[in-house]
């Protein structure tokens, strides 16, 4: 009976899995491209394309649910405060991460965001240590004292705190965290998010408008399509992450995110951004402490197969 019982229990968890490991392979390949988006949007205030991002967002993510007819949940959710209060403190993190984020690609530092995606997965770390309980083990923390190593490089070098990388990372893992233990679907949870952030972007949108410093409707039919694809841009990948922290470990999550930044970093240096020794030294020391990482990861990963 209980073996039984068991075998679709254990399916259950593979398929899980599977998707989970298939939207976070999709979201930060993604993310990883973004940087190529915004830069066709380099001539907009980074306020105003934040704003686009949220009212977009709402009209495409309605579409989603319908489609999936996941509006029940959506109603559910509202009925909970405890549920609401979550997603509000996880829609001012995404909207501060989104700001952050865009003002760094389309004033040229790229690579000083790809750091701070590098950065994310020790936060993922150090959340799933602290706030959960995961265990860290012996080359894990090497791998962790190695990226650190190499960000104080950074700072000592450069002279400046890199603020932009950090509040990236920051930023990222608390959305990540609050969408893991909430109890709401990823889709659901995302529109909940956006629609709390809509009335403020739509009031925003109308008064750049009516002073005639906005962008959008002022007669570049091209810039007006990449504004409105804002949405889809945007609820894509962030559907597939939530759908991937639900299934994943938050050290899973660390390990599949670098994706993303290394995407970025080349990028970075198609578009010609400065980099130093003190940027070797860094990037080189968190890709060797990723490499450590990995390697951890999925040698425990064989030995629970086995």
């Amino acid at each position: 009976m209980s073996a039984d019982a068991s075998a679709p229990d254990a399916a259950s968890q593979k398929s899980a899995a599977r998707t989970g490991l298939l939207a976070a392979l999709t979201a930060y390949t993604l993310w990883g491209m973004f940087p190529l988006y915004l830069k066709a949007l380099s001539s907009v205030p980074a306020v105003e394309i934040l704003a686009h991002r949220i009212f977009w967002s709402a009209p495409f993510g309605a579409l989603i649910l319908t489609a999936r007819h996941q509006w029940a949940d959506v109603f559910a959710a509202l009925r909970s405060p405890r549920i609401v209060g979550a997603l509000s403190i996880a829609a001012l993190a995404i909207a501060l991460n989104w700001l952050i984020y865009v003002w760094s690609v389309t004033h040229d530092r790229i690579l000083e965001a790809s750091l701070g995606y590098y950065i994310n997965p020790l936060m993922y770390v150090a959340a799933g240590v602290f706030i959960l309980g995961e265990k860290l083990r012996k080359l894990q923390i090497i791998s962790v004292l190695m990226a650190s190593v190499g960000v104080l490089a950074l700072t000592l070098g450069i002279g400046v705190f890199p603020w932009v990388s950090f509040s990236l990372a920051i930023l990222f893992t608390a959305y990540g965290y609050i969408r893991k233990v909430a109890p709401v679907g990823a889709m659901p949870g995302l529109f909940i998010e956006v629609s709390l952030l809509a009335p403020f972007a739509l009031l925003y949108l109308f008064w750049i408008t009516q002073s005639g410093d906005g962008a959008f409707l002022g007669g570049d039919g091209a810039l007006d399509g990449l504004l409105v694809l804002a949405g889809p841009v945007t609820v894509i990948p962030l559907v597939m992450f939530a759908v991937a922290a639900r299934r994943l470990s938050l050290i899973m999550l660390g390990f599949i995110q670098y994706i993303g930044p290394t995407l970025q970093f080349v990028l970075g240096l198609y578009y010609g951004e400065p980099f130093t020794l003190y940027h070797a030294i860094c990037f080189t020391l968190i890709w060797l402490a990723l490499i450590v990482f990995s390697a951890d990861a999925w040698a425990e990963h064989r030995r629970k197969s086995d």
